[in-house]
């Protein structure tokens, strides 16, 4: 997860304000306008790079406008403060003079509804019945900037008295508090007449509560966050969020102008949820929380559970709900059929942001789908494509778990690629990083004042590797938000797997750090329990709620039990990456062949403990970058060799017992290092480019390989156990040469030969099974057509008993130079 420059900025959208919501656009402050007007400030600033240097910081979101200078201090406010501002400027006027028994706020509960620290607003605001002996209703409206406020109700039309600051009062004959009422309200040259939010009972269900409190809600995205609804028969948006540590929550949004003073939230007891409901607000509508810290303090905070966010650097929240019609039935329907292990595998990872750079999510429908089934992969994985401020962090670094980037397009647009991969016969995987988040300071970093998602504790809070936080996976609501999280985009989008990013990270309390620099836990021990349960729960909760949905852990230990069912006492996770295997046979291609006899065991090692887990075999992002060199440019000799070595060795890949992953642009031989700027060099398959056969030679090398992987069983469905191999020839250190059997639960076997060696073998003699009479090349890396010297067994080879091997059968064949041969019986 390393990191390049930032992003450009870009900018957005965003949906036109809610006039039925608040005042009249030409009476707010020309400052209080939104990014969208295109006078917004700086850019957001951004996550700091892991490992690498901070991209530059801005001191405004873009959701902040500034004030201009020579504005009065008795106008109209900042539409927004920084971050750790205290509480917002107000328009305040001298309160009229009215008798001390009348209806208007008094004392603390007005001071703390003005600061924006109450909790129960709908407790001051809206009709109540006037107590004691009096009879009526009082109406109170909080409305900064109106000149008046009438309140429309039960045939009365009744101006309210101005207490000052905004706020208005009067009392109405009314024998009880009227089912519905509206609020006409009078600003310098407009008049609206509006709903208010105060006369509403909470949207959210005490069951919701129930599992909220208890951190068990799997549904969590319908709970919390900005939901468009019909709520007591209007048309608006119930805004919730948890924060339960704060003083008072207040809603800002283009709505409002960025003024939360007339919308404050009330706190729903002790569940730490603040809720309210805003007739008017719909989809579109840009939206942030003003939260009073316990310290006084005040955080302006984009939504931890918006469904869709603004275009980065901005990054406000955007109400948002789904339209789209799935249309990919059919693979929903039969993706469960066969499990993952004992299924074709072979994965095609991508980065969508410079796959074709410039492509939307829906451009992207056009040309990936049909790219990705061309070359015969049975998968893509998408690197993290949930909202992240910097674009230099590939996604690792998010923000806005459960929105996908704005970069690209909107939730439906990502909706539309995915069921487009699906109808192409595509599964799709996504990287996901519960692992940590970035400690910018207008989303989940001190959220409310205290750590919330980030640990109590230091020493488990910060993550010393990329400069971001730990998530508290004991903390039950945290560990919900996670879990939820997980099946919120097997669900909402019909993503078909989970590639867990950095879990070592997760399972070591002293991972990356020193002595001192963590504590054991409770048992003495190094493990995080904490997020082993987390882990636990979020594999059982998916594979409950998504049939045919697989998880992924990229984990680079010797954990025992990643992939082992929850209920045996293992992760639960379907399938692990094999960094060992991918460390290890790198190792020994990037060699001379003349080297390479001493370091054959890194070769052979990986059959040791190929059946401990449940294995992909990753040639990932990670091993292309920051000079470790595309895989082409890792293997040694001249052009014609490392091509040949690089054809080679994924034809022992796709041979070795495990699933296939391959970064995109290694289909094609790419010779420079991936860069998230420009993406692959499509240009190396331009015709009029004259080493063009050489590229093209590679990619359908591997469209091939995984057209005979379909279409031989032998090297998928047995992939987990022992008995789907054996082999044939594996300490011939001298030549160089690997070979091995393939075995299935029916058909025959597959015989898999490689030779790293750069010189034919003529004759080479190989064991081979008895009761198979002849075997013929299925596929020949070193094929003319792949840009090799076409040596070949054209004719099917027979065996021929006894001799030199104890009796046994063998095969006398030629390995092509550099070259893996796959063989079939006839």
């Amino acid at each position: 997860m390393k990191q390049a420059k930032p992003a450009k900025s870009a900018k957005t959208g965003a949906a036109a304000a809610q006039a039925t919501a608040a005042g009249p656009p030409d009476s707010a402050p020309k400052a209080a306008q939104d990014a969208e007007s295109g006078k917004a400030a700086q850019a957001a600033k951004t996550t700091k790079p892991a490992k690498t240097t901070k991209p530059a910081k801005s001191r405004r979101t873009a959701s902040q406008p500034t004030t201009p200078a020579d504005q009065p201090p008795d106008s109209a406010p900042k539409a927004v403060q920084d971050t750790e501002s205290t509480t917002p400027a107000r328009r305040t006027r001298a309160p009229k003079k009215r008798e001390p028994d009348g209806p208007a706020l008094q004392g603390s509960d007005r001071d703390r509804l003005l600061a924006g620290g109450h909790h129960d607003p709908h407790g001051l605001l809206g009709a109540h019945p006037v107590g004691g002996a009096a009879t009526g209703v009082v109406f109170r409206a909080l409305r900064p900037f109106a000149r008046a406020v009438t309140v429309l109700a039960a045939g009365h039309r009744t101006a309210l008295h101005d207490d000052g600051d905004g706020l208005f009062s009067g009392v109405l004959p009314l024998d009880a508090v009227p089912p519905e009422y509206s609020l006409l309200v009078t600003y310098d040259d407009n008049e609206l007449e509006v709903q208010d939010p105060y006369r509403f009972l909470p949207a959210l269900g005490e069951l919701d509560l129930y599992l909220i409190g208890e951190g068990r809600h799997e549904e969590l995205w319908r709970a919390l966050g900005a939901q468009p609804m019909v709520h007591q028969g209007v048309t608006g948006t119930r805004f919730t969020v948890w924060a339960p540590n704060a003083r008072g929550v207040r809603v800002a949004g283009d709505f409002n102008y960025w003024n939360a003073t007339g919308f404050p939230m009330r706190s729903l007891g002790s569940s730490g949820i603040w809720e309210l409901f805003v007739p008017g607000v719909g989809e579109g509508a840009l939206y942030k929380f003003e939260i009073m810290r316990p310290d006084g303090s005040h955080t302006l905070r984009a939504d931890p559970m918006a469904r869709r966010t603004e275009c980065p650097p901005a990054n406000a929240s955007i109400v948002t709900a789904s339209h789209h019609v799935w249309r990919d039935q059919e693979w929903m329907e039969h993706r469960a059929d066969r499990p993952v292990h004992k299924a074709p595998f072979s994965v095609y990872e991508v980065h969508l942001g410079s796959w074709r750079p410039g492509l939307s999510y829906r451009e992207l429908a056009e040309q990936l789908p049909a790219y990705v089934a061309d070359l015969g992969f049975t998968h893509v994985e998408l690197m993290p494509v949930a909202e992240h401020p910097f674009g230099g962090s590939w996604g690792y670094q998010v923000t806005g778990l459960y929105a996908p980037t704005a970069r690209m397009g909107t939730p439906d647009d990502f909706r539309y690629l995915v069921e487009s991969l699906h109808r192409a016969g595509i599964g799709v995987i996504m990287d996901w990083v519960p692992a940590h988040f970035p400690k910018d300071d207008w989303a989940l970093a001190r959220f409310d004042g205290p750590n919330l998602y980030e640990h109590e504790d230091w020493r488990r809070a910060e993550h010393p590797d990329w400069g971001t936080l730990e998530f508290d996976y004991g903390r039950p609501e945290v560990r919900n938000f996670l879990v939820a999280n997980a099946t919120y985009w097997c669900e909402e989008f019909h993503i078909d797997g989970l590639r867990v990013d950095a879990v070592a990270s997760m399972l070591y309390l002293d991972y990356s750090r020193e002595h001192g620099e963590w504590a054991p836990n409770e048992f003495g021990g190094r493990d995080n329990p904490d997020a082993v349960a987390f882990l636990q729960e979020m594999n059982a909760t998916v594979y409950r709620r998504n049939p045919g949905v697989v998880t992924i852990a990229e984990e680079s230990t010797a954990w025992d039990g990643v992939t082992r069912p929850t209920d045996s006492g293992g992760l639960g996770f379907g399938l692990k990456w094999n960094m060992g295997w991918m460390h290890d046979s790198l190792v020994y291609v990037s060699k001379e062949p003349v080297h390479r006899k001493y370091h054959h065991n890194e070769m052979t090692f990986s059959m040791v403990y190929a059946y401990s887990e449940n294995y992909v075999l990753p040639i990932s992002h990670d091993e292309v970058v920051h000079g470790k060199q595309a895989l082409v440019s890792k293997m040694p000799g001249d052009w014609w060799q490392q091509r040949a070595n690089h054809r080679a060795y994924l034809g022992y890949m796709w041979a070795h017992p495990g699933k296939q992953l391959l970064f995109m642009g290694q289909e094609f031989a790419q010779g420079a290092e991936w860069s998230e700027g420009h993406g692959p060099d499509w240009w190396l398959l331009d015709p009029s480019y004259s080493a063009e056969p050489d590229h093209r030679g590679v990619r359908d090398l591997v469209r091939d390989l995984n057209q005979v992987y379909l279409d031989t069983p032998a090297l998928w469905e047995l992939d987990t156990v022992p008995d789907g191999f054996a082999w044939v020839l594996g300490d011939a250190a001298e030549d160089n040469v690997f070979a091995f059997l393939r075995f299935d639960a029916k058909s025959g076997p597959l015989l898999a030969v490689s030779n790293f060696s750069p010189v034919v073998r003529h004759g080479y003699r190989l064991c081979v099974p008895d009761l198979i009479p002849a075997w013929t090349e299925v596929l020949n890396t070193d094929a003319a057509r792949y840009g090799g010297s076409d040596v070949r067994n054209p004719e099917p080879l027979k065996p021929e008993a006894g001799g030199a091997h104890g009796g046994r059968s063998y095969l006398e064949m030629t390995l092509p130079p550099l070259a893996t041969v796959w063989l079939k019986p006839v």
